[in-house]
């Protein structure tokens, strides 16, 4: 907020008072609360809009709380606990003529750009299929509260690979079949592995996530009728991959030149960042579209409300539709 410049951040609150002064004090915070609401806001009537970065068990208190005292609103993902909740929150917004939006960032990252251009381009060709991939090794660092979630720390995580894959195959997701499998390692919630069979039209789109990985790493790729193009969320980087016709030797070395050039460009481009902690991942966009939001009273586009709900409908959808096949 403060490198887009035109946010004055007035206030940080928790419903800890001690963990809000803390982090005021460390972000230079001229005011900090205790508060689980915007209804108990002292300086309510000071503010426009409040961003919520809660657990995803507050979102809808924090949400509902301060579009009825009448503020704009940008949340975390996952959205809501139950699509009713989501429902009820957008409908609010829309009736009060505010903007709720949604932080879906990753689909604004450098990286992805690039894809798009080789899209919008021709580069990559007619759109054959969309994949998603997450391996998450569970000895990362990880909220504790997350196999408290329904699906634990999978409905944390896959709006980063719906959105994206939603945004990339450029419609919205329509459910096939899903496959879940149950944790091996005694966690309640979390499972093993989620397998999800999509489309976007006539595009088939897959997302595949496996939480008991030895490497953390998320991808997602566009297959094209000219090449593969794939994108390397944590580290930023783009990479092309041309189609190799007959995969004879001659286009193997071709492929591998293509795939390892992008590679080491890519990282020139981002590999600082990602060593100085400095990658944005696409929310300078959302914060710079979540202002334009408000000052033109238009819902901002990819991180509006609706689009918070279609990516809620798909998680709900993989949660409640395990094992069926739905052709």
């Amino acid at each position: 907020m403060r490198r887009h410049g035109g946010f004055d951040v007035v206030c940080l609150a928790d419903r800890r008072g001690e963990r809000a002064r803390e982090a005021a004090e460390r972000l230079k915070i001229p005011h900090h609360e205790q508060a689980a609401g915007v209804d108990e806001l002292s300086v309510r009537d000071d503010v426009q809009a409040i961003t919520c970065g809660t657990a995803p068990f507050a979102h809808e208190r924090v949400i509902r709380s301060a579009l009825e005292a009448g503020k704009h609103v940008l949340t975390e993902k996952p959205f809501t606990m139950t699509v009713q909740e989501g429902e009820e929150l957008v409908a609010l917004a829309q009736e009060r003529g505010l903007v709720l939006a949604i932080v879906h960032n990753f689909q604004f990252a450098p990286s992805v750009r690039r894809l798009r251009r080789w899209l919008d381009s021709g580069k990559i060709g007619r759109v054959r299929a969309v994949w998603a991939t997450q391996l998450s090794n569970p000895a990362r660092r990880l909220p504790t509260w997350f196999d408290e979630l329904p699906g634990g720390l999978f409905y944390d995580e896959s709006p980063h690979l719906i959105y994206t894959a939603r945004a990339l195959a450029g419609a919205d997701l329509e459910p096939v079949s899903v496959t879940v499998h149950p944790s091996t390692r005694g966690l309640q919630n979390t499972p093993a592995q989620v397998d999800a069979q999509m489309r976007a039209g006539e595009v088939p789109v897959s997302i595949q996530m496996n939480f008991e990985a030895p490497v953390s790493e998320w991808h997602v790729a566009v297959m094209g009728e000219r090449g593969l193009g794939v994108v390397d969320l944590f580290r930023d980087i783009a990479v092309f991959t041309p189609n190799d016709g007959d995969h004879r030797a001659p286009e193997v070395i071709r492929t591998s030149a293509s795939a390892s050039w992008h590679h080491w460009l890519g990282y020139l481009r981002s590999g600082p960042g990602h060593v100085l902690g400095r990658l944005r991942y696409g929310n300078d966009e959302v914060f710079k579209r979540f202002h334009a939001g408000i000052l033109t009273g238009k819902p901002p586009d990819g991180i509006s409300g609706q689009d918070a709900l279609a990516v809620l409908r798909v998680q709900h959808w993989i949660l409640e539709a395990r094992g069926r096949i739905l052709i």
